[in-house]
């Protein structure tokens, strides 16, 4: 961002005079300084804490109209900040998916909650979640997310089409038994899907199941092995090699603005030794060009006496 020196905007590269910084620079600062992120994050604190407690008649009772005054006073908060970076950043503002996420939840909140609209009181809460875009490391696991999802494409076909495959099977084999959990297609995937999470797959589905059809194990076991722990390890295996390629981008981007700063810091210590250079050697020609002086005058005494 810019530093009051030139213009932040990349508009210009006119030149501030040092300790007349724009009134935009100072704002912009001052919207970025740490302890102005640090209020914003207490706030979101303090704004949760609001929300949980407006959920409980008893809190409601006992504070009266504190609760929602003060819900108002930091959604006022909230909006303040948004214009005041619409003021600074322009269309700038937009550019930043995190500021689009900021901007979506105050706007949201700032919706009157009544009649069609009623439904969006709920979501306040979501404002919560602004703790991600203002928390750094929050953000790069939320960045790591999203470049993880390209690369489960073929891990989301491949489930799908095992899904497919063994619902079909189930529907098949268990649908006549036992037409609640396998009847359909749908029904059977609904059942696989519970199986797949481990929630009450034994006693509640699979062990029934096997009352009727003692080698239905042989179905389920490899279903499991093959979901639960290959398919799944998968995705976290994507999402792992994201967070650690996010890790490196960030180490490298560290590490190359470290190097442009020591290359410049190299840059200005060889110019100050080239002007060294340059004094050093002017003054080794005034001594050079003072020597025959000095030699005539003191050679010149020498003759007039003896004369």
């Amino acid at each position: 961002m810019g530093d009051g020196s030139t213009t932040s905007d990349g508009t210009g590269d006119r030149q501030e005079p040092a300790g007349a910084a724009a009134p935009g620079s100072r704002l912009q600062g001052f919207l970025e300084s740490t302890l102005f992120q640090r209020g914003i994050t207490a706030l979101i604190l303090v704004n949760a804490a609001v929300l949980g407690l407006e959920t409980s008649a008893e809190a409601m009772a006992t504070t009266g109209m504190l609760l929602p005054l003060l819900d108002r006073a930091i959604v006022a908060v909230f909006a303040l900040e948004i214009l005041l970076k619409l003021t600074v950043y322009r269309s700038r503002f937009f550019t930043d998916p995190w500021n689009l996420f900021d901007f979506t939840v105050v706007a949201i909140s700032l919706i009157p909650a009544s009649a069609a609209f009623s439904v969006l009181r709920a979501l306040r809460v979501l404002r919560i979640l602004r703790l991600v875009s203002v928390i750094p490391s929050m953000r790069k696991v939320v960045q790591a997310l999203m470049k993880a999802i390209p690369g489960m494409d073929s891990i989301v076909a491949l489930l799908g089409l095992l899904y497919y495959v063994f619902a079909v099977m189930a529907t098949k084999l268990f649908g006549g038994a036992f037409p609640d959990w396998f009847g359909s297609i749908g029904a059977s995937a609904y059942s696989l899907f519970q199986i797949m999470t481990l929630e009450s797959w034994s006693m509640g589905i699979v062990r029934p199941v096997m009352e009727t059809f003692p080698l239905a194990w042989a179905f389920f076991v490899p279903f499991i092995l093959i979901t639960s722990f290959a398919v799944l390890n998968l995705f976290i295996a994507i999402i792992v090699n994201a967070m650690q390629s996010e890790h490196e981008a960030e180490n490298k981007e560290a590490f190359a603005e470290f190097s442009k700063q020591s290359h410049g810091d190299v840059q200005r210590l060889e110019e100050d030794i080239r002007a060294m250079h340059a004094e050093l050697k002017t003054l080794r020609r005034l001594l050079e060009d003072q020597r025959p002086n000095n030699r005539s005058s003191g050679v010149a005494p020498e003759s007039a006496q003896g004369r």
